[in-house]
């Protein structure tokens, strides 16, 4: 019997590539289409009342001035931008760092058919699901929705557990985006968080920010090395990274930042 295809889950970035192609946005398509079409057009048309109102955008999508304007204008034009995979899309510090351009073709097919992404608009979407530029946070809050990581919760959670089956849940998310998954519905011992911490004088703090890029070499890595386990993923050499230890009776691996 092959082994278990896992699953790995990464942010998305609020920066985003231009441009793209046909086909164009469509909220029912993608991996998740099906299940999730009809929830992302209700947040796509809360989320087009609330930009109604100037202040209400600067609030709702954390931008003022030239970028308020570029993501008000993307938000006009969805129903028929043009489109890019996910994994082109996104273009923020961690995707940046997993160089999808330069990854080996078997790799490339790895993460392809592995990372998943929690998204405000979309819920959840596949690397290779192709999406329009966009902007909106999973910790906004969209009146009369609310807040949108506690909103799809339960859609993303049901979609998360149908695509995962039998293999493992690889998490280097955010707790932003971890919010919006009920990892207590996912298969007893599937779920493996990944942290990047530093340890110092006041204890142990996760690195935010400043270990994006860290986790992109993470993924990448684990993508490169087919890794499929807490262990796996904790024997992982990454420069800038000391040696992952497997915490939790192996629910948890925890990397220390390194120089």
């Amino acid at each position: 019997m092959p082994p278990v295809t896992p699953v790995i889950l990464l942010p998305p970035s609020e920066g985003k590539a231009i441009g793209g192609g046909a086909p164009v946005a469509d909220l029912a398509g993608g991996g998740f289409g099906a299940a999730l079409g009809d929830a992302r057009i209700e947040v796509r048309d809360a989320v087009r009342r609330v930009l109604r109102k100037e202040a209400a955008a600067c609030t709702l999508l954390g931008v003022r001035g030239a970028h308020l304007e570029r993501a008000l204008d993307e938000w006009r034009c969805l129903d028929d931008a043009p489109t890019l995979p996910a994994v082109e899309r996104y273009s923020g510090v961690v995707w940046g760092a997993i160089g999808i351009d330069d990854v080996p073709a078997p790799a490339r097919r790895r993460l392809m058919a592995r990372v998943l992404v929690p998204s405000g608009l979309w819920g959840l979407v596949a690397a290779d699901d192709r999406i329009p530029a966009y902007r909106l946070k999973m910790g906004a809050r969209v009146p009369p929705l609310g807040l949108l990581a506690a909103w799809w919760r339960p859609l993303v959670t049901q979609a998360l557990v149908a695509r995962a089956g039998r293999g493992m849940v690889i998490d280097l998310l955010p707790q932003e985006h971890a919010a919006a998954i009920d990892v207590s519905a996912l298969r007893p011992g599937a779920h493996v968080r990944v942290d990047i911490v530093d340890d110092g004088p006041a204890g142990r703090r996760s690195v935010g920010h400043a270990g994006k890029s860290l986790k992109g070499a993470l993924a990448r890595a684990i993508v490169l090395d087919d890794a499929r386990s807490a262990a796996d993923v904790a024997a992982l050499r990454v420069e800038g990274l000391g040696p992952g230890r497997v915490e939790h009776d192996g629910a948890a691996v925890v990397f220390t930042r390194s120089g």
